[in-house]
């Protein structure tokens, strides 16, 4: 498993974000804070890394809100924004049937599974097709964290973070899938810690 440090960003705001609602696999794009945060996340970086920052490898998930968030931040860095490799193990945790709508909706139309979330954040797997666990997206990404063998700037997803928090013993199971992922912020990993910058 990977000791270097691992610089994870998550992609900028969706309208979807601000609205609350569950965007799991779905393509949302960014909208304008979102296009800004990934400028922000950029400046973050070149901050954190100075001129270091152009020679490490950039992976993101294969999302449009990723995609553009990654480019967006290259951009910022004065990088070529086609410079980074996409990996599909970095998508976002399927909500299933539960994608489109927002946790008072989910609350509301499903409490029974909703309450049974509430009780086994990690484990549990919403209703429908493509739905996941963190645990499952966890036992997804774990191969690719595996495999870094050098520092790596990531940009991925709330529950991609929450999964990568976990796997590198940055959080335990019960306290992961409760914190907050920020956008336009940098989580770096690193010695089996994490902090934001």
């Amino acid at each position: 498993m990977s000791r270097a440090p691992l610089y994870f960003v998550r992609h900028g705001e969706t309208d979807w974000n601000a609205e609350g609602r569950l965007q799991g696999q779905r393509d949302t794009p960014l909208n304008a804070k979102g296009h800004a945060q990934a400028a922000e996340a950029g400046e973050r970086l070149r901050a954190l890394l100075g001129d270091a920052i152009g020679t490490l490898p950039f992976i993101a998930s294969p999302m449009e809100r990723t995609r553009h968030t990654m480019e967006g931040l290259r951009a910022a860095l004065g990088l070529d924004p086609a410079g980074y490799t996409v990996d599909p193990r970095l998508r976002e945790i399927g909500f299933g049937a539960w994608e489109g709508l927002t946790w008072k909706e989910v609350r509301r139309s499903d409490p029974a599974r909703s309450q049974a979330r509430d009780r086994d954040r990690w484990g549990f797997c919403p209703p429908g097709e493509g739905a996941e666990s963190y645990a499952m997206v966890a036992d997804r990404v774990r191969p690719l964290l595996d495999a870094l063998d050098r520092p790596v700037v990531i940009v991925a997803h709330g529950g991609v973070a929450r999964a990568v928090m976990v796997t590198l013993g940055a959080a335990n199971s019960e306290e992961a899938p409760h914190l907050e992922i920020l956008q336009g912020r940098i989580l770096v990993f690193e010695s089996g810690a994490r902090r934001w910058v």
